[in-house]
């Protein structure tokens, strides 16, 4: 009986099919609404199933703010706050941004365009 070298054996192991990805993200948007509180203070709500974690929603939010922002006519929005809580799979959040047609101070705010651009090349649905 011949004996394989193992250099064989590994060769022979690398040969397999590729192993499957069970992880892959497959997000359910489940809506967004959107509450004018004050001046330019906008909160959203927003749902969705299928979410790896706060990350997620926090980027649904933002979608929504950026377009909630182009359609009222600004170019830009900042983040204040959002609480994310999930149940039985369904996550929700509460987000507060403001809006504006200017660059406002702070670190987390965003650039309208860009942001609905990006959410579109990530199939990520805006308001």
């Amino acid at each position: 009986m011949k004996r394989l070298a193992p250099i064989s054996l590994c060769a022979l192991a690398a040969c397999g099919p590729p192993p499957v990805d069970v992880t892959r993200f497959a997000p359910d948007y489940l809506g967004v609404e959107t509450a004018l509180l004050e001046g330019d203070l906008v909160q959203f709500d927003v749902q969705m199933a299928g979410a790896r974690d706060g990350t997620d929603l926090d980027a649904y939010a933002e979608c929504a703010a950026a377009q909630y922002a182009l359609i009222r006519g600004y170019g830009f929005a900042r983040h204040l706050r959002t609480n994310v809580n999930e149940n039985d799979g369904v996550w929700a959040a509460d987000a507060i941004y403001t809006i504006s047609p200017s660059l406002p101070r702070g670190l987390q705010t965003i650039d309208a365009e860009v942001v609905v651009a990006n959410c579109a090349e990530n199939g990520i649905p805006t308001v």
